[in-house]
């Protein structure tokens, strides 16, 4: 799934999506600058635009959804 996301970040123009998990949620990511994948490939950090992150296991990631069908999570509180 990561190389999968890499690819999608490396499309000209970019185009927003979101990371569905296991349990269904998704996480959206509107630009380039709201996910990060260090290196090693465990993980994915996506932020929102207040700067709370979430931190996701790779191995959790189900899918990715492209465009407007991609709708925000909000963090249980």
């Amino acid at each position: 799934m990561i190389s999968d996301i890499r690819k999608h970040l490396d499309t000209i123009p970019f185009v927003p999506f979101a990371l569905r998990t296991a349990n269904g949620r998704e996480y959206p990511v509107p630009t380039y600058d709201h996910i990060y994948l260090p290196p090693g490939g465990g993980r994915v950090v996506v932020s929102d635009d207040d700067g709370i992150i979430v931190v996701l296991s790779s191995l959790l990631i189900s899918g990715l959804v492209q465009g407007s069908r991609a709708r925000k999570h909000k963090p249980r509180r």
